[in-house]
């Protein structure tokens, strides 16, 4: 998957278009990362924003995208129009587990694995460490960390999927 960078500046004193803006871009592409950076400058000072967002095939539909969402935040993605009926039941399986982890750590979902992440897990349906750690954001940590139980309810959901 391809990525494309874009640079946002927003103005302390007068940066509500420029917020507007963002909050707009956001809400139009599968963003990536987001890096933001004050820089203190006296009457110009602003923030720095820098956002990362998928190309290409990897990119989602618009037609995934569903809106309705609050005002100045991305577009939600409904997971079922996204993926096959096969791929939701593992993603669903995978979300169960991460609320979880998550409830028994005492710490957002998303922190072990964001929703896009578990799409691609159920696309994928890696089988080790290392397949875990080709998705887009899983590094060496979250592997090492959460890949077991993710890897083992991956195994289960296709083992019951085949049988």
């Amino acid at each position: 998957m391809s990525s494309a960078l874009h640079f946002f500046a927003i103005h302390a004193l007068d940066g509500r278009a420029a917020q507007d803006e963002l909050n707009t871009f956001l809400a139009q592409h599968r963003v990536l990362t987001i890096e933001k950076q004050w820089l203190a400058a006296g009457l110009d000072s602003h923030w720095v924003v820098c956002v990362a967002v998928a190309n290409g095939p990897g990119a989602l539909p618009d037609a995934a995208r569903v809106t309705g969402g609050k005002p100045g935040r991305p577009a939600r993605v409904d997971y079922r129009e996204v993926l096959s009926p096969a791929d939701f039941a593992v993603f669903a399986s995978l979300r169960s587990l991460r609320q979880q982890l998550g409830e028994r750590e005492g710490v957002p979902p998303y922190v072990l694995f964001t929703n896009e992440q578990l799409a691609a897990m159920a696309r994928q349906r890696p089988g080790s460490a290392a397949a875990l750690r080709a998705i887009d954001g899983v590094g060496e940590a979250r592997a090492g960390k959460y890949g077991a139980p993710f890897l083992a309810a991956i195994a289960s959901a296709v083992a019951e999927q085949t049988s």
